[in-house]
């Protein structure tokens, strides 16, 4: 378990880690683009990201 665990974080440091390197200016849009809306839309934003995680990582148990 633990082992998945340290799998899936390292693999979002590398996908971020990439995505930092290679389209800095864009992160910095995405920024940008973040603050401007209000609170709620973000967490509408970070809601459907984790469920999307779920259905996701619930499609690829065995």
């Amino acid at each position: 378990m633990i082992r998945h665990l340290l799998l899936g974080v390292g693999l979002v440091a590398i996908v971020e880690g990439l995505v930092l390197a290679l389209a800095p200016g864009r992160v910095e849009e995405a920024l940008a683009f973040l603050a401007r809306l209000s609170s709620e839309q973000r967490r509408m934003i970070g809601l459907l990201a984790v469920t999307v995680g779920i259905v996701l990582a619930a499609a690829m148990r065995p």
